[in-house]
């Protein structure tokens, strides 16, 4: 009867224990990263009688985890992958709808200022026609300008982002380590404790969101925690930090490190997965390569309009006026280079812009080695070849000039006084990052627009004072000439009272007096009632025209400076040209067919770049949510709480504690009868 009653109190206590876990998994059911729980049962050692071994009741041998660590591995990925995509598109949705809004994007404001351009090139001296020049002008510039803010906004929130996230990964990976302690301890004794497991792989998950980890347990029944290319975040109960400080090299984009003690390593490269992984990748694939194209742009437009605009002559006979302001002023110079937080040297230097039909996209790194420079192409990661060439005198810097292995300039240069640099000194260059939001409209007064080519033609020759004279006898016609620039702005000096005259002679053809000279394209002789091209060579400036139709025996045509250029729009169709030509990323090195883009080409492959990757996230994005889904359903299929089977063990383990409290009964009635036959 002892031995009935023993093992009916077995029974008592083993499903005591089997619904008290019941009842935790159903108070625990929207407990984050809960797992299901269970009791093992075993039979006790038997005892051994005459009739041979006879058992002893039941005991209880675990409480035992529902868990599959290759499904919470699972998990754990796809919510990092999940996080990371997430991220992204929540930051390159805001650029797609800024660079693509009719309002808010760029290319209407192209449009309508090359539309003003052609209303006033049909009426070169209508001035409101050019105040809408002007104006346009300044819609265009303040376009670029809050393009530029609203993306150098995103920028900042980037940095509070990293910081925030950076702050969360802190405070998970302390409560992680805190957990491999409390975990260690507990399971010296032989058993899991199944709440600190769930609490750590709950933490660990969550830290999964902010950056991609990967887990290595340990004997002790701790984890080790590793990101990046292998930085110990989490070792036992000791936890690293990462930190975003303002970067070294650009103390504007904000980099990752990690810190161990009193080391620190950059790890901003390293990091993949999770929100953080997600910023990082939208700012280095998506954010730096759109801030440049637009400065870029700006600065293609600044560039080819001002100086088409330096080829013509205004209303008051005057070379033209440069539109846009100066990208090359000292101070947005040396605003394009940033010099390392740990560079050793004092040197300042400054980034002019040289061609920008040949600038690219990229930033650069430049490096001194203590006897060279040496420079690579951050996009690419392309080396660059840089020339040193000094500046003439008293000047004590050098120019730096950069150009690729295959011999393209890379259109800029930089200015730096040797004296000032040490070995191991960095510098990055950024040569168009911040062009689209300092470009500016600078001219005020519509008469300075230089619509007119400082250049006419005139059928006769010209007397002291500057009157037609003469009468051609013959049908030629010499078209308005084209003034070849040399690349540099008109000097009207040299200009006022410019005034040369071709005559012509039935057997010579036109000629003009030494030393000036005229060549005929494409050699021989003049051919009357055909298209013939001349370039004439007068005092360093070359002029090209075409004479057609039939002159007479001593016809004149004169060519002289366009004094006021009234009616004259032939530099206003020039820049109305600009918006279709190819300036845009030219390629030196290829002859033979037309390289780069236009103005509306170039930002219509800025926004569809953008556009597709944005479209891409978002793909990406059903993807990874899906996975995340499934992996998440499969892991609970297995380890999450349902009422409905918790229900059914509550009937179950009741009935088996009441049979088992019925053993009891049984025993204790049977010891009475037994007790009752002695009295």
């Amino acid at each position: 009867m002892a031995d009935l009653l023993n093992i009916g109190l077995s029974g008592l206590s083993s499903n005591k224990t089997s619904l008290a876990v019941t009842g935790h998994n159903i108070t625990n059911v929207n407990t984050p990263g809960f797992t299901r729980q269970s009791t093992v049962q075993g039979a006790r050692t038997p005892q051994y009688t005459g009739a041979g071994f006879i058992g002893s009741g039941t005991t209880l041998t675990d409480v035992r985890r529902s868990y599959s660590e290759f499904l919470t591995n699972q998990v754990r990925s796809s919510t990092s992958l999940s996080s990371d995509v997430e991220a992204y598109k929540a930051q390159i949705e805001q650029l797609d709808s800024l660079l693509a809004g009719s309002t808010t994007g760029i290319s209407p404001a192209i449009q309508n200022f090359f539309s003003a351009l052609q209303t006033a090139a049909e009426d070169p001296s209508n001035i409101p026609a050019r105040q809408l020049v002007l104006s346009q002008a300044e819609g265009l510039a303040r376009r670029f300008n809050t393009v530029s803010d609203r993306i150098t906004e995103q920028n900042s929130f980037i940095n509070t982002q990293m910081s925030a996230v950076t702050d969360q990964i802190n405070r998970l990976s302390g409560s992680i380590a805190s957990l491999n302690d409390a975990i260690a301890k507990s399971a010296a004794n032989g058993q899991q404790p199944n709440d600190l497991l769930d609490a750590r792989e709950e933490a660990v998950r969550q830290l999964a969101t902010y950056v991609g980890v990967t887990t290595v347990p340990q004997d002790d029944n701790t984890v080790n925690i590793f990101i990046g290319t292998g930085q110990p975040l989490v070792v036992g109960s000791s936890a690293n930090r990462l930190e975003a400080t303002a970067g070294k090299e650009d103390p504007s984009r904000f980099e990752i490190e990690f810190v161990s003690g009193t080391s620190r390593q950059g790890v901003t490269s390293l990091i993949s997965g999770g929100e953080l992984g997600g910023l990082v990748r939208y700012r280095s694939e998506t954010l730096d390569p759109t801030l440049n194209s637009l400065g870029r742009l700006a600065l293609s437009i600044s560039d080819q309009i001002n100086s088409q605009l330096g080829q013509g002559v205004d209303l008051k006979g005057q070379a033209g006026s440069s539109l846009f302001g100066d990208y090359n002023t000292a101070d947005l110079a040396a605003l394009r280079v940033k010099s390392a937080s740990g560079n050793t040297g004092t040197a300042s230097p400054a980034l002019y812009i040289g061609d920008t039909e040949s600038l690219t996209t990229s930033d650069y790194r430049l490096e001194f080695d203590g006897t060279n420079y040496t420079a690579r192409r951050i996009s690419d990661g392309a080396k660059i070849d840089v020339q040193v060439t000094a500046l003439p005198a008293p000047s004590t810097e050098v120019s730096l000039t950069f150009t690729d292995s295959a011999g393209r300039d890379q259109g800029f240069n930089v200015q730096i006084d040797p004296s000032g640099v040490q070995k191991g000194d960095v510098f990055q260059l950024q040569p168009t990052r911040r062009a689209a939001g300092t470009i500016e409209v600078t001219l005020d007064q519509p008469d300075q627009l230089a619509f007119a080519a400082p250049i006419r033609s005139i059928n006769g020759s010209l007397d002291a004072n500057g009157n037609i004279i003469g009468d051609n006898r013959g049908t030629g016609v010499m078209s308005q000439p084209t003034l070849v620039s040399n690349g540099s702005a008109l000097d009207i000096a040299a200009l006022q009272g410019f005034s040369k005259e071709l005559s012509y002679d039935a057997t010579t053809g036109f000629t003009v007096a030494a030393p000036d000279t005229l060549t005929l394209k494409g050699g021989g002789s003049f051919v009357p009632g055909q298209v013939n091209t001349y370039t004439l060579t007068s005092g360093g400036q070359t002029i090209e025209f075409t004479i057609s139709g039939k002159p007479e025996q001593g016809d004149t045509f004169t060519l002289a400076f366009n004094a006021t250029g009234v009616s004259d729009n032939r530099n206003a169709l020039q820049l109305v040209d600009l918006q279709n030509k190819q300036v845009i990323g030219v390629d030196p090195t290829v002859t033979g067919i037309a390289t780069g883009s236009s103005f509306t080409d170039s930002y219509g492959d800025t926004v569809e770049r953008v556009g597709t990757l944005t479209a891409q996230a978002r793909q990406d994005s059903e993807a990874t949510t899906a996975i995340l889904k499934q992996a998440t359903d499969n892991r609970d299929s297995l380890s999450a709480v349902n009422l409905d089977e918790e229900a059914a063990n509550l009937i179950k383990f009741e009935q088996y504690y009441n049979a088992s409290a019925q053993v009891i009964q049984v025993a204790r009635s049977l010891f009475d009868t037994l007790i009752g036959t002695f009295r």
